[in-house]
Formats: C-alpha cells, sequence, structure tokens
C-alpha cells in the first residue's frame, strides 16, 4: 500500500488543480486536466461510466442484472479517477471560499496568472495532437479561436433561478468542464448564475445544487460519449480544434477589461501584472517537466520489475497511445 501512497496523492493534487480551476470563470477545468496529463484518462473513464449506466437500465426490463454494466465499470482505472474525483471535490468547495472572492477583489492580477498559465498550456494539445500540423489545420485552429473569442466576449446576462434553468445551465457547464478552452463558470457568469451558484455552494442549497447536479448528469451522459469518440477517431483534429478553444478563451483572461467585458488597454501596475503572468506560465511549465520525467521513469524502469513492469502487448491506435503515455 505504501508503494500506491505517492501516485493516489499526486492525483488528489492533480484533481484539486482541476477542480480549483472550474470556480474562477474563465479558465477551463479541462484545460488544467490537459496540462496534468489526466484528461483523456478522464473523458474514457467517463465514457465507460455512462455506458455502463445505460447497460444497466436497459438490462433492467429483461432480467439481465447487472454483468454487462459491472464489466464496463471495471474499465475504468479507477486507481486515477477516485483521487482526482476527490481532490476536484473537495477543492471546489474550498476554492469556492478562497479563490473565487480573491478573483473578485483582484481580477487584474488574478486573471494575469490564469492568462499566463492558460498561453503556456497551448503547447500541450498543439504537440500532443501526434501529426505535424497542416496549413488547413492551422486555418481550423484559427477559424476556432475566432468563434471562442467572439463567445468570451459576450456581455454577462441574467436569467430566472429557476430548477429547469439552473438544470439547463448545468448541462451546458458540464460541456464547457470537459471541453478545454471552455470554462464552466465562464459559462455561469454569462447566464447570470455564477455567484448564485456558488452561493448555493457556500450556503448548502441542495435544491440549487440538486438541479444543477442532474443536469450536469445528462449533459455528462450526452456529450462525454462524442468527445470520447472523436478523441479515439479524430484525435488530430480534436486536439487542433481544443487548441484553437483555448487560444481563443484568452479573451476571458485578458487582465484589463470592463464589466461588460471590453478589452482596455494595459494600465496601472503593468509590470507586476506581467510578472504574474509569467508566474503562471512558469507553473505550466514545471507541471510539464515532471509529467515528462515520470513518463521517462516508467519507459525506462527494466521488464518484469514492480507491479508496473511493461510486457509486450498487441498493437495500440494512435489514441489509446496518447491516454497511455500521458498518464504517470
Amino acid at each position: 500500500m505504501a508503494k500506491l501512497a505517492g501516485p493516489q496523492l499526486f492525483n488528489v493534487f492533480r484533481g484539486s488543480l482541476i477542480g480549483a480551476a472550474e470556480a474562477v470563470p474563465g479558465i477551463s477545468g479541462g484545460t488544467v486536466a490537459l496540462i496534468t496529463g489526466v484528461y483523456e484518462k478522464l473523458i474514457g473513464g467517463a465514457g465507460h461510466l455512462t455506458s455502463a449506466a445505460r447497460m444497466a437500465v436497459t438490462d433492467l426490463p429483461r432480467g439481465k442484472g447487472g454483468a454487462r454494466a459491472a464489466a464496463e465499470a471495471r474499465k475504468v482505472d479507477w486507481a486515477v479517477v477516485v483521487p482526482l474525483l476527490i481532490g476536484m471535490a473537495a477543492a471546489l468547495v474550498l476554492a469556492a471560499k478562497l479563490i473565487a472572492p480573491l478573483v473578485k477583489e483582484h481580477p487584474q492580477y488574478s486573471y494575469a496568472v490564469f492568462f499566463g498559465l492558460v498561453l503556456a498550456s497551448l503547447w500541450v494539445p498543439f504537440s500532443g495532437s501526434g501529426r505535424t500540423w497542416r496549413p488547413l489545420d492551422y486555418l481550423i485552429g484559427l477559424a476556432v479561436a475566432v468563434g471562442g473569442f467572439l463567445l468570451t466576449g459576450l456581455p454577462p446576462a441574467h436569467v430566472p433561478t429557476h430548477p429547469l434553468i439552473v438544470a439547463a445551465a448545468g448541462a451546458v457547464a458540464i460541456c464547457a468542464l470537459v471541453l478545454p478552452g471552455v470554462s464552466g463558470s465562464f459559462i455561469l457568469l454569462t447566464l447570470g448564475l455564477y455567484e448564485p451558484t456558488i452561493e448555493a455552494v457556500n450556503e448548502r442549497n441542495f435544491g440549487h445544487l440538486g438541479a444543477f447536479a442532474v443536469g450536469c448528469l445528462v449533459g455528462l451522459a450526452l456529450f462525454v460519449k462524442l468527445l470520447k469518440w472523436l478523441l479515439e477517431h479524430y484525435h488530430h483534429m480534436t486536439l487542433v480544434v481544443m487548441t484553437g478553444l483555448m487560444a481563443g478563451s484568452l479573451r476571458a483572461l485578458w487582465p484589463w477589461q470592463d464589466d461588460d467585458r471590453a478589452l482596455l488597454a494595459p494600465s496601472g501596475e503593468v509590470g507586476l501584472t506581467v510578472a504574474l503572468a509569467l508566474v503562471g506560465a512558469l507553473v505550466v511549465v514545471a507541471v510539464l517537466i515532471v509529467e515528462h520525467r515520470s513518463k521517462k521513469r516508467l519507459e525506462n524502469r527494466p521488464a518484469g520489475r514492480g507491479r508496473h513492469a511493461r510486457v509486450p502487448t498487441a498493437p495500440q491506435t494512435h489514441a489509446d497511445h496518447a491516454v497511455d503515455t500521458r498518464v504517470s
């Protein structure tokens, strides 16, 4: 068990970074999952779970029990997913109390850190697509970036906090969670539901949170299977689109903007703001270095030693290879 404590704690830490990111408008938890190397593992696990739930429902009237559902659920790498979820849940609650107010009080400095973080993290989907980008890929990425830029420039609105509307917002927000470059919190902020949802977390308003959770489950079931299929069959193009989305989302994190999201010229403590952006970029560089060294250690481990010894396997598809090598 001692040998498992280190990896599990590291995955709790990864999950905490993802959960904290989701409490901040403008930065996507999917982006952080990409940076920390667990994105495709999470998408794969969510895909298997949604399939298991569907099988459990369809098999129940036939009297077949949950054998197929249980077999599908066993495909999830629970040793990775469970610590991630624990870290995400704990960090989301803490971030709602600590990070969200800090961003509200010091938006310029906070956004500067996240701007540098997302800017540096563009390297992850760009280099992880598995193929050299062609001119058409750059054009597609640019078009998606323009779309993301326009989306994140929409002025905030205010919709009623009716349970059905909250559930619909949850469905949209969870799609943003699993899609790098689009922030679920930013979507809620655009709809005027960010502060009510944060208050619901802090005040344990289970009516609001229950409607939101139902919407999240529906959105996850509808979207994650599509995304999993795209990663398996169109891995390169999917990451091209993700790169464009992340680039376009930088507009939401520009440190100088007003309450209506109009972009402003740099002013105030420009030097400190730029320095904080560099700190955010360096955090990403440090995480990528740790991931690279961890992967190298696994690749160089002698065969036949330890429970994770490498054994010959059947040839993998590119998407499978990406999933295996990006998670330590």
